[in-house]
């Protein structure tokens, strides 16, 4: 048999298995994450009316898709982690309007083996959005670009996932809204990103991110502007705290996050130190917590947090 011919009918059969997952639960959507090109119309035709979205991070992998009728999601990353991949879908997806935030979806992609779709997993959106509103979403895109917030977003999950020199480490970042933030906190002692110029503390530049790890072992926040240059770090935040309500167990750190997103514009994201869990601050409140996937998927719900020493 030949290879092309092999690698096609595997594709068929865990599509077709994907299809009636999505049937037995109820899905709402089966989201394919594409890390080659693939034939669009025929995999609309095994999905026999489940709703197929179609997502990757280069547009090649998503030729023909939008002319099936397929609503395409473009992840934009391509050297992260598959599970950070299918996150930035969901979430833009949720973002698009293409997925409502309490829905249920399969998703198939390529876990083990590169280019080959060999993993399905069954997301309870419900559990994990239920407080991110499709407005919320927008929002949180008009005040800090989502580029922006996505590149932090994922630096933060790299270091929840990694720590540093095997270790755990917790750290915020505060994005956006930098005039009132900086005049909301004070320096803990020496910034190490004080004397650079912009274009070198840009987090779109990799190095940049590699440096971010180092410094994020420092007490206090790392200040960044909706353009991604970080302004400031090792900040102590000075924002009100009083009459915020956050789930047992969440330390100074997620307080310092929600008091000034409250008290300014910007988007707070806080790392746990203990379980490496990002959480997205707006208006003083999570709207979005993100596992950092050390073992295979884990979602988790906002009601049963623990997180001890933060």
């Amino acid at each position: 048999m030949a290879k092309s011919q092999h690698v096609d009918e595997l594709f068929e059969t865990i599509f077709e298995n994907a299809v009636r997952m999505a049937r037995a639960t109820d899905a709402d959507a089966l989201l394919l994450l594409a890390e080659r090109p693939i034939d669009w119309a025929k995999a609309k035709g095994l999905a026999d009316g489940v709703k197929l979205l179609a997502a990757a991070s280069t547009p090649d992998c998503l030729a023909g898709a939008q002319e099936c009728g397929l609503p395409t999601v473009i992840v934009g990353v391509v050297d992260l982690p598959v599970y950070e991949r299918l996150t930035q879908a969901l979430l833009e997806s949720v973002a698009d309007d293409i997925l409502a935030p309490g829905c249920r979806v399969v998703s198939l992609y390529s876990g083990f083996e590169e280019r080959e779709f060999d993993s399905l997993s069954l997301l309870d959106l419900g559990e994990h959005l239920g407080r991110l509103t499709v407005a919320d979403l927008r929002q949180l895109e008009s005040r800090v670009p989502l580029e922006t917030l996505r590149t932090v977003v994922n630096l933060a999950l790299e270091i929840g996932r990694e720590g540093r020199e095997g270790k755990p480490i917790g750290t915020l970042f505060v994005v956006g809204d930098t005039r009132k933030v900086l005049a909301s906190s004070y320096p803990t002692g020496f910034d190490p990103v004080k004397g650079y110029s912009r274009k070198e503390r840009n987090i779109k530049n990799a190095k940049v991110r590699e440096g971010i790890k180092e410094i994020a072992q420092m007490d206090g926040a790392i200040v960044i502007a909706a353009d991604g240059t970080v302004e400031a770090a090792a900040r102590y935040v000075d924002a009100p705290a009083a009459g915020l309500t956050l789930s047992k167990g969440l330390g100074a750190r997620h307080w310092a996050a929600a008091a000034v997103s409250r008290s300014t514009k910007a988007v707070a994201i806080a790392v746990s130190e203990s379980s490496g869990t990002v959480r997205i601050f707006q208006n003083g409140e999570v709207v979005l917590r993100v596992e950092p996937f050390r073992r295979p998927m884990k979602w988790r719900d906002f009601e049963h947090d623990q997180d001890g020493r933060d």
